[in-house]
């Protein structure tokens, strides 16, 4: 969707239906920041209340005629649904809006072409986007039907469509093949750090939380930083030193989540997101000033559950507390163990707080005999991370006599 440097953004008509549940409004606003972040503007928003989608035009055909003449009478170039579409839903809209559609599956997928800067990152949203494709190649498209004789590229009979799907099958086994190469490269990563015995702490969170913040923060590494959603992709991990007891961690700055992630992306992201399955530690960042807080974390914790990374010993990382007028501050459990640390990644507040916290987890698994952090510092640098140590200054501010407590965390 994007378009070339100095070319005017498309104008977009954003369509909202509410089905009764979840936060509709705070869905509505993330589709807009979605939109933004994907190169619209939008110029409208259309919302309406159904029980269940209409199986032809998912609004219903009333709703449609209205979506036709907002869009025309406002110069709207693109229709962007807040959720998913049938690939019969999307070329009857089509038809009869007289206008391209796209639902959310498809506008977050072009969000993460435009963001994919590794080769890893590019083939892993290939990868997705052609299974996402191959549902819809005859949308709109009737020459497509058309027999066409083949010379060395499809059989006698054969319809251009039927060429376009093998193709794009091929395609999608090469691009698993390569994946499945960079896969083991990942596992060979992972088994030189356990040999090492290091121990490794992966940031998790909702998209625009302050991940990549926090972790620029801790580690000085320099990922891109913006406030928009999907900034980064790629996963980057660093050596991050602690003290003289802990020694060295290896962190790690993963994908962002969204509500409704496309499965086409779960899945095409697995090695990317499988950082997650082999950590030791999980930072779960939260954006404590997000009225939707609580339900982000939910949404995280889903896909973290679909990866199988729900088993992962996790820390609640309650960021932004300046934003959220919130303390710094550490939240114990029952059975003493660090469950929640309020921080301010931009201001710096409560970090020493964090590192403390990182610290007694990792001291926790060495005094289990799982890990020695001081030994082997030359093998990591062979393992692919940054070759000097990132350490961070500690900042002033402290814990007050009385903590803070909440009720919202479970355990771990």
């Amino acid at each position: 969707m994007a378009d070339a440097p100095g070319t005017p953004t498309l104008r977009a008509a954003l369509v909202g239906i509410d089905f009764g549940t979840g936060d509709f409004n705070a869905s509505l606003e993330e589709l807009s920041l979605l939109a933004r972040s994907a190169g619209a503007e939008p110029v409208t928003t259309i919302t309406a209340k159904r029980s269940s989608p209409d199986p032809a035009h998912f609004v219903g055909s009333g709703k449609a005629d209205e979506i036709a003449l907002d869009a025309k009478a406002l110069g709207v170039e693109i229709v962007i649904f807040n959720h998913a579409l049938s690939p019969a839903q999307q070329r009857n809209l089509e038809r009869r809006l007289q206008l391209r559609v796209i639902d959310r599956t498809s506008l977050i997928l072009d969000i993460f072409a435009q963001r994919a800067k590794s080769h890893e990152g590019k083939l892993q949203v290939e990868l997705a986007q052609l299974q996402h494709l191959a549902t819809r190649l005859i949308r709109g498209w009737t020459h497509l039907e058309r027999q066409k004789g083949g010379i060395g590229l499809r059989g006698p009979g054969e319809t251009q469509l039927e060429t376009d799907r093998r193709l794009i099958g091929e395609r999608v086994k090469m691009l698993r093949a390569r994946l499945a190469k960079l896969r083991k490269q990942h596992e060979t990563q992972r088994r030189q750090r356990g040999r090492n015995k290091t121990f490794s702490v992966s940031l998790v969170g909702y998209t625009n939380a302050g991940k990549s913040t926090l972790f620029n923060t801790l580690t000085k590494a320099g990922v891109y930083v913006a406030n928009q959603l999907f900034a980064t992709l790629d996963t980057t991990s660093r050596r991050m030193y602690l003290n003289d007891e802990v020694g060295s961690v290896v962190i790690s700055d993963t994908v962002g989540f969204v509500r409704e992630l496309p499965h086409q992306l779960v899945a095409a992201f697995r090695a990317t997101l499988e950082e997650t399955i082999h950590a030791d530690l999980l930072l779960h960042v939260v954006d404590s000033a997000s009225p939707t807080r609580m339900e982000q974390v939910e949404q995280v914790n889903e896909v973290l559950r679909e990866i199988g990374a729900d088993h992962v010993p996790q820390i609640l990382v309650w960021n932004k507390i300046d934003a959220a007028g919130l303390e710094p501050g550490i939240e114990r459990d029952e059975y003493d163990k660090i469950n929640r640390v309020f921080i301010s990644a931009h201001s710096g507040a409560g970090l020493d707080l964090l590192r403390s916290a990182i610290a007694e987890a990792a001291k926790s698994g060495s005094d289990a005999g799982q890990y020695d952090n001081t030994e082997n510092e030359e093998q990591d640098q062979a393992s692919g991370f940054a070759e000097e140590d990132a350490s961070v200054d500690a900042h002033p501010g402290g814990l007050a006599d009385n903590m803070p407590t909440s009720t919202h965390v479970r355990p771990h």
